[in-house]
């Protein structure tokens, strides 16, 4: 496996709720702590590394649930704390091109949200970007990490509350 080296650190995305999620997560240390659960949860899953180009739905469009890519899985755990990533990068992306980073020269519903550097640009946007550190004692549950993993690959990943042999937070996300 490629070194990871870390491109990107964010601490508690935090994206605008609805009024109706407003009453669901009610402070950034609540919304950490429902993004690790709903993180650990999707390590029950059996997903194999597709990253196919697949028409989907919009909002709410996901590939087959047991494919997918790094963002899929951040897409999911997002999903299933009531924020619908396809939809806020669409909007954000809509509103904000100029600015945005892409990887083409139009704007996607079925496939943007589940472009790394999109995600990369789109939480950086939404959340607190912190110093990219090299020591993993400077991530926490709930962070969202992205990667260089060389060769012009990015990754992207949840910091979940789970150690690894050496004591560190792993995080979630399958690599390529």
């Amino acid at each position: 496996m490629a070194n990871l080296v870390p491109i990107l650190l964010l601490v508690s995305i935090f994206v605008n709720p609805s009024a109706a999620q407003t009453s669901a997560i009610r402070s950034g240390d609540d919304f950490s702590t429902s993004l690790v659960a709903a993180a650990v949860e999707r390590t029950h899953h059996s997903v194999r590394y597709v990253s196919d180009y697949v028409g989907i739905p919009y909002p709410g469009g996901d590939v087959p649930a047991d494919t997918g890519v790094c963002t899929d899985e951040v897409i999911r755990i997002y999903r299933s704390v009531g924020i619908d990533l396809q939809k806020e990068v669409h909007q954000d992306m809509v509103h904000n091109f100029a600015r945005i980073l892409t990887a083409g020269s139009n704007v996607l519903t079925q496939i943007d949200h589940r472009r790394v550097p999109n995600l990369m640009v789109f939480f950086a946007r939404k959340g607190t970007a912190m110093p990219i550190s090299l020591s993993p004692l400077d991530y926490s549950p709930g962070d969202i990490v992205a990667w260089d993993l060389g060769g012009g690959v990015t990754h992207i990943g949840v910091v979940v509350n789970k150690k690894g042999p050496i004591g560190h937070y792993r995080y979630h996300g399958p690599v390529a």
